[in-house]
């Protein structure tokens, strides 16, 4: 207890962090505006898009080559590449940057396809944003591999950890999961899932896009052979990272092209690479770590994450409390004393997701609508086409800010 009490004096208020997003100034409609899209991507601070900015006006270059600013970029590079192992608990040769999560997704797919054959089999979720599905099914369809799908429990929102028992057998290859569903909240249990894949000798990729900005990542803890993640969660710009062993990213025959280079990390980054968005994901992680004291990056991360957790968790009962109170107001995934992260779907009884999102919006208050791409989610919650309303709470959002959407959604409904 003494412990934690030192970490959350030593985490920056919300106040001191919001004076550090210049979007947070924006009016709409005569209302300062609340960002409750995070899910979909958080605003950005000042020193990210200046380092962003720094980079483009005076580094710029393509990479391995003799001259100063070319040297610059590769240097500019490996330091994100180490603020990102610093973030995840890896090595800097076991981060590997991309266009987005699903681009990355495919590329390993594709890259493990290559020595894949009928028979063998991949386990996805029904809780899963389909970029942890679709380049599986896309395998299956290419190279006659079979797809398993584990349940979600409706009621819920979380795994059925018993059919997920029964779908991974001996010819699972692969157990794809996330973390944490965008759609619902619901924080799954990875350790859990990687003992019953590697009990079948299979892999484990854990999809970690919606559970990075939340919770303290840590790749070795997981147990996990691969994971994805996205800097635009995290307060960083539109930028995929993907997590590999060491071992098996300079072993995998990724697609690339004979003269790029052949060592991992490299080898499975395809082209020239978006190198003021690494650059900026790099910057993210040490906007983050900047809100802490420690002696080393990992443990101001470790420190301002565990806030984070603590503060989204008294957000998110308090915006669960105050919409189950209204009539008309129906909720769906987790209550706030599950593991979950502090992201609230629901629906208005009359009132169209999408209806209610532009009259909110009107407000100053951003939610997404729709199925954020958890198509499955919605679907066995028998709200497809239109979806859900979703409102996630960032490490800006105030509990002012979660009042005024609460009162908005009762005269709403």
């Amino acid at each position: 207890m003494v412990e934690a009490a030192r970490h959350a004096a030593q985490v920056r208020s919300t106040d001191a962090i919001r004076g550090q997003f210049p979007a947070l100034e924006r009016r709409q409609g005569g209302f300062s505006v609340a960002y409750f899209d995070g899910p979909g991507g958080t605003q950005v601070p000042r020193s990210v898009a200046e380092a962003m900015s720094d980079y483009l006006l005076h580094h710029n270059a393509n990479r391995h080559w003799a001259f100063a600013t070319s040297a610059e970029t590769d240097q500019a590079v490996e330091n994100a590449r180490a603020a990102l192992a610093d973030f995840l608990n890896a090595t800097p040769h076991e981060v590997v940057f991309g266009a987005n999560m699903t681009t990355l997704t495919f590329h390993l797919s594709r890259a493990l396809g290559r020595h894949w054959q009928a028979g063998d089999e991949v386990v996805v979720t029904e809780l899963d944003h389909h970029a942890n599905i679709a380049p599986w099914q896309a395998l299956a369809r290419e190279r006659g591999i079979t797809l398993r799908i584990v349940r979600m429990i409706p009621e819920t929102g979380q795994l059925d950890w018993n059919d997920f028992e029964r779908q991974v057998n001996g010819k699972t290859r692969l157990v794809a999961v996330a973390a944490a569903s965008n759609a619902l909240g619901a924080i799954n249990d990875i350790r859990r899932a990687a003992g019953i894949a590697h009990r079948a000798r299979a892999w484990l990729l854990v999809d970690a896009v919606h559970y990075a900005p939340h919770e303290l990542t840590d790749v070795r803890a997981m147990d996990c052979e691969f994971l994805v993640c996205s800097a635009y969660k995290f307060y960083g710009p539109h930028v995929g990272v993907l997590f590999g062993k060491l071992d098996l990213l300079q072993t995998i025959d990724f697609p690339k092209l004979a003269p790029a280079p052949d060592i991992a990390p490299e080898r499975a980054e395809t082209g020239t690479q978006n190198h003021e968005g690494i650059v900026g994901a790099g910057a993210a992680v040490d906007f983050m770590a900047s809100l802490a004291a420690g002696s080393t990056r990992r443990e101001r991360l470790s420190a301002v994450l565990e806030e984070f957790e603590k503060r989204g968790q008294r957000l998110v009962r308090k915006l669960w409390e105050g919409l189950a109170g209204i009539p008309k107001v129906k909720l769906f995934g987790p209550p706030p004393e599950a593991p979950r992260t502090p992201t609230v779907s629901f629906t208005i009884q009359g009132v169209s997701p999408e209806e209610a999102a532009r009259k909110l919006g009107e407000q100053g208050l951003f939610l997404s609508h729709g199925d954020f791409y958890a198509k499955t989610v919605v679907e066995r919650l028998g709200l497809a086409p239109q979806g859900l309303i979703r409102a996630g709470c960032a490490c800006y959002t105030t509990e002012d800010e979660v009042r005024r959407l609460i009162e908005a959604v009762r005269k709403l409904a």
